[in-house]
Protein backbone atom coordinates (compact mmCIF):
# COMPACT_ATOMS: atom_id res chain seq x y z
CA UNK A 1 0.00 0.00 0.00
CA UNK A 2 1.12 4.04 -0.76
CA UNK A 3 -0.13 7.00 0.57
CA UNK A 4 0.93 10.37 0.35
CA UNK A 5 2.21 12.54 3.59
CA UNK A 6 -1.20 14.12 3.18
CA UNK A 7 -2.96 10.78 3.48
CA UNK A 8 -0.95 9.80 6.34
CA UNK A 9 -1.28 13.10 7.93
CA UNK A 10 -5.08 12.71 7.95
CA UNK A 11 -5.23 9.21 9.12
CA UNK A 12 -2.38 8.52 11.17
CA UNK A 13 -4.30 6.44 13.45
CA UNK A 14 -5.94 4.19 11.04
CA UNK A 15 -2.54 3.66 9.09
CA UNK A 16 -0.67 2.99 12.29
CA UNK A 17 -3.36 0.81 13.54
CA UNK A 18 -2.82 -1.04 9.89
CA UNK A 19 0.67 -1.53 9.93
CA UNK A 20 0.36 -2.55 14.01
CA UNK A 21 -2.40 -4.71 13.81
CA UNK A 22 -2.78 -5.68 10.27
CA UNK A 23 1.06 -6.25 9.44
CA UNK A 24 0.61 -4.00 6.39
CA UNK A 25 3.86 -2.40 5.08
CA UNK A 26 2.69 1.28 3.90
CA UNK A 27 5.09 3.43 1.87
CA UNK A 28 4.62 7.29 2.64
CA UNK A 29 5.19 9.18 -0.70
CA UNK A 30 5.93 12.97 -1.25
CA UNK A 31 5.49 14.05 -4.74
CA UNK A 32 4.76 10.51 -6.41
CA UNK A 33 8.19 9.29 -5.00
CA UNK A 34 8.96 7.03 -2.13
CA UNK A 35 10.08 8.90 1.11
CA UNK A 36 9.69 6.29 3.93
CA UNK A 37 7.30 3.23 5.15
CA UNK A 38 5.13 2.84 8.42
CA UNK A 39 5.86 -0.54 9.50
CA UNK A 40 4.84 -3.04 12.63
CA UNK A 41 7.51 -2.81 15.80
CA UNK A 42 7.83 -6.57 15.38
CA UNK A 43 8.84 -6.14 11.31
CA UNK A 44 11.45 -3.40 12.90
CA UNK A 45 12.71 -6.53 15.03
CA UNK A 46 12.72 -8.52 12.45
CA UNK A 47 15.12 -6.30 9.75
CA UNK A 48 17.44 -5.24 12.70
CA UNK A 49 17.58 -9.76 13.72
CA UNK A 50 18.40 -9.58 10.23
CA UNK A 51 21.03 -6.83 9.55
CA UNK A 52 22.93 -8.48 12.98
CA UNK A 53 23.02 -11.83 10.96
CA UNK A 54 24.40 -10.48 8.10
CA UNK A 55 26.89 -8.54 10.49
CA UNK A 56 27.48 -11.82 12.07
CA UNK A 57 28.32 -14.12 8.44
CA UNK A 58 30.39 -10.68 7.09
CA UNK A 59 32.92 -11.46 10.40
CA UNK A 60 32.69 -15.04 10.16
CA UNK A 61 33.97 -15.13 6.66
CA UNK A 62 36.74 -12.73 7.13
CA UNK A 63 38.01 -14.93 9.92
CA UNK A 64 38.03 -18.29 7.36
CA UNK A 65 41.01 -18.11 6.60
CA UNK A 66 42.48 -20.46 9.16
CA UNK A 67 42.76 -17.94 12.09
CA UNK A 68 40.24 -19.13 15.00
CA UNK A 69 38.80 -16.06 17.39
CA UNK A 70 36.97 -16.70 20.71
CA UNK A 71 33.66 -16.31 21.20
CA UNK A 72 34.41 -13.21 23.34
CA UNK A 73 36.35 -11.67 20.50
CA UNK A 74 33.42 -12.35 17.86
CA UNK A 75 30.77 -10.33 20.21
CA UNK A 76 33.37 -7.18 20.76
CA UNK A 77 34.36 -7.21 17.03
CA UNK A 78 30.35 -7.51 16.15
CA UNK A 79 29.83 -4.62 18.31
CA UNK A 80 27.88 -6.79 21.43
CA UNK A 81 29.83 -6.45 23.85
CA UNK A 82 32.40 -4.00 25.00
CA UNK A 83 35.88 -4.76 25.07
CA UNK A 84 37.38 -5.87 28.47
CA UNK A 85 41.29 -5.26 29.01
Amino acid sequence: MSVSVGELRNGLSRFLNRAAYGGERIIVTSRGNPKAAVISYEDLQLFEDLEDASAAREALAEHRSGETISLQELEVELGLVEATE
